[in-house]
């Protein structure tokens, strides 16, 4: 079992009596679903229906003061708790960025014996592991006591591309990607079943009428990686731009349309200086007939 400290993570508490209420307005997730010990996967939308920004949720049990934790990328804490300030209004509940007093830490390639104080299961996809919110100074020794071997944060993002796994800023833009673009959908990151949210509207006509066209995808390569932001050509085409890569396989936000036309006219894909690889043509198979839904 390998663990790591995830130093571009933060966290935002919100507690108070209204606090499920007010997030289950806002968020892609139904928190109404959401126990202590359990963690769930959403973002925060534009009324356009785009990523402003996207996080884990777990509940905080009541001997713990109650309230939920949000696992969300550390450059956008203070201005996502800002956000969440703007929209609360009248709600009893209280937001603050704790991300100078907590973080998060990774555990993979296994499974700890009992589940840590204050971690879940990552609810995106069961090899990804557990994530466990504790303090910087403390990982070593949380990491100990479970179990696990501490190594270095490039491991897991080898592990986390390895299983197909977008991270924002890198693999898609903030404020510049739907849900679906970023595989949201297929991570279990939306709930179609919910009342509303900000942007639910965009999303669900995008879901049932099969609108996106770009996606995360996975790809291979050999050689030296290709720079993150670097176009992607069929040809003479641009059909996407490469995102993060290690140890041979990438992450590529591709136009599933071109690339399939692509593939049906035999032109190989490349980024420059490298030839890729679509790791599994079922990425480009769009979710409803994939799922029949």
């Amino acid at each position: 079992m390998k663990a790591t400290f995830l130093p571009d993570r933060g966290v935002i508490k919100i507690s108070g009596p209204d606090a499920r209420h007010l997030l289950n307005g806002l968020v892609t997730t139904d928190l109404t679903k959401l126990v202590p010990g359990q963690g769930r996967f959403g973002a925060l939308l534009t009324p356009q229906g785009k990523i402003v920004a996207d996080f884990f949720i777990t509940e905080m049990a009541a001997e713990d003061d109650g309230g939920f934790l949000l696992d969300c990328p550390k450059a956008l804490a203070e201005p996502l708790a800002t956000k969440l300030k703007f929209y609360k209004l009248r709600a009893k509940a209280l937001i603050e960025n704790l991300s100078d007093r907590l973080g998060v830490l990774a555990l993979w390639d296994g499974a700890p014996a009992q589940p840590p104080e204050m971690g879940f299961a990552d609810p995106r996809a069961d090899q990804l592991g557990w994530r466990i919110i504790v303090p910087e100074l403390l990982a070593p020794a949380t990491a100990e006591a479970l179990g696990a071997t501490v190594v270095a944060t490039e491991q897991y993002d080898a592990h986390r591309i390895a299983c197909g796994v977008p991270t924002g800023g890198i693999d898609f833009g903030y404020a510049d990607a739907f849900p679906h673009e970023a595989n949201m959908d297929r991570l279990h990151g939306v709930d179609f079943t919910k009342g509303c949210y900000i942007g639910q509207e965009v999303v669900s006509r995008m879901h049932h009428r099969g609108t996106a066209r770009t996606r995360i995808v996975r790809v291979t390569f050999e050689g030296a990686a290709p720079q993150p932001g670097s176009d992607i050509m069929a040809g003479e085409k641009s059909v996407g731009i490469m995102g993060s890569s290690a140890e041979g396989r990438g992450l590529a936000l591709l136009r599933i349309d071109r690339v399939a036309e692509a593939r049906a006219a035999g032109l190989p894909l490349g980024a420059p200086g490298v030839a890729l690889t679509i790791a599994d043509p079922d990425d480009l198979i769009p979710t409803q007939r994939r799922t029949g839904t």
